[in-house]
């Protein structure tokens, strides 16, 4: 991913008011980032943690969606529970639960769309195997990494397309 400012994140959102997109709290360190290893921005919103961000390059330009947890705990201490992007598996809580409000007249009516996300949405360091932790596991063994990124962006993909109300 290209590296992004702070004003093209907020320009990208598309699921949310104006107002909204200027009150969304943007992740420190922006300069900072492993753009290199990054498919798309992911990031929690540390005031309020029920809060998720995705900004992604998409073939029409930047475009970012708003995103809320689930406040229903999904926990299994004998189970992993798999990322719908990345299939990273994850014991406890480090699947999560995302809603995304759609777009247009489908959100103003509450419309949303989910899928269960790495809880940290750092899907693309998990494939990379840039960031580990020990309740996280790769079980494509054998699969290219090259594959796997591809597999991620495609299920991104797709998932912005329903959030977007994209017809296909």
């Amino acid at each position: 991913m290209n590296p992004v400012t702070d004003a093209e994140i907020r320009s990208s959102f598309a699921n949310c008011s104006k107002g909204e997109a200027k009150r969304a709290n943007l992740p420190k360190g922006l300069n900072e980032m492993p753009w290199d290893d990054l498919d798309f921005l992911g990031w929690r919103d540390p005031g309020a943690l029920d809060r998720g961000y995705i900004v992604a390059e998409r073939e029409s330009g930047l475009v970012g969606v708003t995103l809320r947890a689930s406040s229903g705990v999904r926990r299994s201490l004998t189970k992993s529970n798999i990322c719908s992007l990345c299939s990273t598996a994850h014991a406890g809580t480090g699947v999560v639960l995302y809603a995304a409000r759609r777009v247009g007249a489908a959100g103003r009516q509450g419309n949303t769309v989910g899928a269960y996300i790495c809880g940290d949405l750092a899907c693309s360091l998990y494939v990379r195997e840039k960031k580990k932790n020990a309740a996280a596991e790769r079980h494509l063994e054998g699969v290219p990494v090259e594959d796997q990124i591809a597999d991620t962006v495609r299920n991104l993909e797709q998932f912005l397309d329903r959030v977007l109300d994209v017809s296909a």
